[in-house]
């Protein structure tokens, strides 16, 4: 009897184990669906249009890694009263890139009409990661043409415009300055980057 016991509890543990890595395998790879775990091939020009492709493939990969696994200590943490959280910076970061996907795709960014809607962190974090794999993307068309390119910003009637070179030294940089915010704070909140992750190779390295 004794044996038998033991025999089904070995039995419900090897497969809860089983279960559990299945289920592991799945979030792992559900996780790797998710644009920029490792840096995609470099454009096939080097011209205007696949050089901002790949400084916002560096900014994708960045991103993936840095808000990846954060924890709720982590999202609230904060350097200082004046500062950010970690995740309003993450929230600000969203904001930039949906200014990116607009400014690539010819589309105005309407400014006092939208009611601000709170995305948990997931939402945040993915859709940051679609829009700019998304700009990476058009960029890369043969056709695209960053020099006729304008950034449009639309309150009510009131319209501006400015040159792509606004985007990058804009929204671009300011969302790789975010980035290495990222990086501090959550190092300061005890759960630094994972290891492995090589901005240079655009890799991660187990």
């Amino acid at each position: 009897m004794k044996t038998f016991t033991l025999f089904i509890f070995f039995s419900l543990l090897i497969s809860s184990n089983i279960m559990a890595q299945s289920k592991f395998e799945e979030l792992s790879k559900k996780e790797k669906d998710i644009p920029y775990y490792s840096i995609p091939e470099a454009p096939r020009q080097y011209n205007g249009a696949g050089v901002t492709a790949r400084m916002i493939d560096g900014l994708g990969f960045r991103f993936y890694w840095v808000s990846k696994d954060l924890t709720y200590i982590d999202l609230e943490y904060k350097g200082s009263e004046t500062s950010r959280t970690t995740i309003e910076i993450l929230e600000h970061v969203h904001g930039l890139s949906k200014v990116i996907l607009n400014g690539i795709s010819q589309k105005a960014n309407i400014r006092g009409v939208e009611t601000k809607k709170e995305l948990d962190y997931k939402t945040l974090r993915e859709q940051t990661l679609e829009n700019l794999k998304a700009s990476s993307d058009i960029l890369r068309q043969e056709s695209t043409r960053v020099e006729d390119m304008k950034i449009v910003f639309q309150r009510g009637e009131k319209t501006s415009e400015f040159p792509f070179w606004n985007l990058v030294n804009g929204p671009i940089e300011d969302a790789v300055w975010h980035a290495g915010q990222l990086v501090y704070n959550r190092r300061a909140s005890g759960n630094p980057i994972a290891p492995g992750v090589n901005v240079f190779s655009g890799k991660k390295v187990d």
